[in-house]
């Protein structure tokens, strides 16, 4: 049987922001040598320069996408993020309006049933399969104190300091991409988020709200509506995708 990558892709500035600083893109076709891909970037650093950030890093990555010579995924994905932080890290020491702009990146590409993904900061990647996981590892002051046994995962959630990020596309010169290979099995879903969902949303009702609608956008437009619903504090960015369609 073939199958088809389906997805849907959505952006909401949220009830409390005057601006929308996340960025994402979706492509189900070729990009350059990868079959698909997916993006989201939820930038930060003063009124205007985070969204900058954020829209920058996105065209800039799927620039160094489109111009790659190479063929294996994860080089491909992570020569792309560290390009967009030199770019950015460059146009922030020409311009004191950029100074200390940033964004977080998470980037997914789906060949057959492997998954690749990568990232920097706090914007995640999970797979429904019978349950929800967290593929990324967010790159945050409280995932450190998790991982160090210090609070649990919903005290994470709740922390006065959980948007302070510890790594960030745009902030430091020598950047550490994560990378991360998942296989995918006909029923699974995709997600790829910024934290203004995971922090209106436990991953519970992520996952309930995921598996009780009927296709991708249906699942993303929840999604959506239900972290606004929960005070929408923050821009919201979600990209839900059906591998095996």
């Amino acid at each position: 049987m073939r199958y088809e990558v389906k997805a849907f892709s959505i952006t909401d500035i949220g009830k409390k922001r005057q601006l929308n600083q996340d960025h994402l893109y979706a492509s189900t076709k070729p990009v350059g040598n990868l079959p698909n891909v997916f993006l989201v970037a939820d930038g930060m650093g003063g009124h205007r320069a985070g969204g900058y950030a954020s829209s920058c890093a996105v065209e800039i990555i799927l620039k160094s996408i489109q111009e790659s010579e190479k063929t294996g995924i994860p080089e491909i994905l992570t020569d792309a993020i560290r390009e967009a932080n030199g770019v950015l890290e460059r146009l922030a020491g020409q311009d004191e309006r950029l100074y200390g702009m940033g964004t977080t990146v998470v980037a997914a590409c789906i060949d057959g049933d492997t998954l690749i993904t990568a990232n920097v900061g706090d914007s995640r990647l999970y797979v429904v399969n019978g349950g929800i996981r967290q593929i990324t590892e967010d790159h945050s002051l409280v995932q450190e104190m998790v991982r160090v046994g210090g609070i649990n995962r919903e005290e994470a959630r709740l922390h006065p300091n959980k948007n302070i990020i510890t790594r960030a596309v745009g902030l430091e010169e020598n950047l550490k991409v994560d990378c991360f290979e998942k296989d995918l099995a006909p029923g699974n879903l995709v997600l790829l988020c910024s934290d203004g969902l995971t922090d209106m949303l436990e991953d519970t009702e992520i996952y309930r709200i995921l598996t009780e609608e009927e296709g991708v956008r249906e699942g993303a437009e929840a999604l959506i509506q239900a972290a606004n619903d929960n005070g929408g504090r923050d821009n919201i960015a979600v990209i839900v995708i059906d591998p095996f369609a």
